[in-house]
């Protein structure tokens, strides 16, 4: 029976992650591609970062939660819709029911008693902190899911999110301010009661809700994390994370509706306990709304094994040969400089993968990154005084100051001449190269039909 079972779990591994795609045929890709998202994102739940990352959310949540809406309510009051953060309030917390409906007293009990003047510059600095640290809580889980290890500035999150808090409230409601004038105008009323289209806005007020749900993930994947998210993948996620979200609420309220056992065993503590266990919920489905839409932008990470790809010091070296090589043709070329984003996704290779070796080849000198956003990436001196050999030196010798220094390993002296000669045939072999013959050389480029015209390509 083991045996057996091994004998298929091997078919299915073989079937799964030992397929291409362009010898498959279009409906069978497609599933496998399917398959594959599903099997990383289930690994990556039963792995835990996601459920652990959503509890520490839950923990900053309730650190900042008054300290957010006292925020957004203070702004709000300013142009007179302040009444509105509580409706809002209590659709989140609809599925808790009656307590849901406590719980929001209480909270706007405890934001109508907070007193701005007394608490002094030293305390106000602490609100907008505690305000700004969850919104910095969920980047970093973001940044986490997408791979990335640079996170934004002090000073560059400090603005954007305090711009986020104190901006999207009046944007939110002035929209929802719009929809309910442009519905309430006479035109539109008439408009209404014509067939079909008073049917089609009915069906559409049920799922208005949903859709809602889903502009807002969508907004979240695009603006939060500190990289590039295209529309389509950050659209994929908002659609699975708002309808897991929606649809986690009705079944949330059925069990906070049966929960009077919980009630008798922690007394008044249940109310506290069914808004955590929410919470905890709500920030699980937008992590993991947020990894559907980087499955979905970065299908290169759907592999079998979980983490960073690991190179071999052989496709290290085609790699960072071929990147220099794309990036000295364009510069030929006088076109627009690669980004490392279009380096990854002409090269179908892990983002991080190509961050790491541009890195090495700009502390080498080789190669320089450009001012403006996104940076890309041209040749830092004349191609043609950049050796092949020194290419391959730099890409070979990447990391090791980091950890052992090659000079001080010791050698037997039979391994130091295999290196030599090692060394000495590379040189040979790769005499007068240049990283312009990586880019086929001047020659191999179009040239211009006249002088002052364009160079065709």
């Amino acid at each position: 029976m083991r045996m057996r079972l091994a004998e298929l779990q091997a078919a299915f591994d073989d079937a799964i992650w030992g397929s291409r795609f362009d010898s498959l045929p279009q409906g069978r890709a497609f599933l496998v591609r399917l398959t594959r998202l599903a099997l990383v994102l289930a690994r990556d739940l039963s792995q835990g970062q996601l459920t652990l990352r959503a509890m520490s959310l839950v923990y900053t949540t309730l650190l900042s939660i008054v300290p957010l809406l006292a925020l957004s309510f203070s702004v709000l009051k300013a142009f007179g819709v302040y009444n509105q953060v509580q409706p809002m309030l209590l659709k989140f917390l609809e599925p808790l029911g009656d307590k849901g409906v406590e719980i929001t007293g209480r909270i706007i009990g405890f934001i109508q008693n907070m007193n701005v003047g007394v608490l002094g510059s030293v305390g106000l600095a602490l609100l907008l902190y505690t305000a700004v640290s969850l919104v910095q809580k969920i980047e970093e889980s973001f940044n986490f899911i997408w791979h990335v290890d640079r996170a934004r500035g002090v000073g560059e999150r400090f603005s954007r999110y305090l711009s986020t808090l104190l901006v999207g409230p009046i944007l939110l409601f002035a929209a929802l301010g719009m929809t309910a004038a442009v519905m309430s105008m006479a035109f539109v009323k008439d408009l209404l009661e014509v067939e079909p289209v008073g049917w089609l806005v009915a069906q559409s007020g049920r799922l208005m809700p949903y859709l809602l749900v889903i502009a807002a993930f969508t907004f979240i994947y695009i603006f939060i994390p500190n990289t590039k998210v295209r529309i389509g993948p950050a659209l994929a996620g908002g659609i699975v994370g708002g309808v897991l979200w929606q649809s986690a609420g009705w079944v949330f309220a059925l069990f906070a509706a049966g929960s009077t056992k919980y009630a008798a065993i922690y007394s008044s503590f249940a109310i506290l306990i069914l808004f955590m266990l929410w919470l905890y919920l709500s920030w699980l489905i937008l992590l993991f709304g947020a990894s559907v839409a980087f499955y979905v932008q970065h299908p290169e990470y759907r592999v079998q094994q979980p983490g960073e790809p690991r190179l071999s010091n052989r496709m290290r070296e085609r790699l960072a040969l071929t990147l220099m090589g794309m990036i000295a043709r364009r510069h030929l070329e006088g076109s627009i400089p690669w980004t490392a984003e279009a380096l990854a996704e002409a090269l179908r290779v892990p983002l991080r993968i190509v961050e790491t070796l541009l890195d090495g080849l700009k502390s080498g000198g080789v190669v320089a990154a450009t001012a403006e956003e996104p940076r890309g990436y041209i040749p830092a001196r004349d191609l043609g005084t950049v050796s092949a050999k020194q290419l391959l030196d730099l890409v070979r010798g990447a990391g090791g100051d980091r950890y052992l220094d090659v000079r001080a390993l010791p050698a037997p002296e039979p391994v130091e001449d295999m290196l030599r000669r090692i060394d000495h045939a590379t040189d040979t072999a790769l005499e007068n190269m240049t990283a312009e013959d990586l880019a086929g050389g001047r020659s191999a480029l179009p040239q211009p039909d006249a002088p002052g015209e364009p160079t065709a390509r």
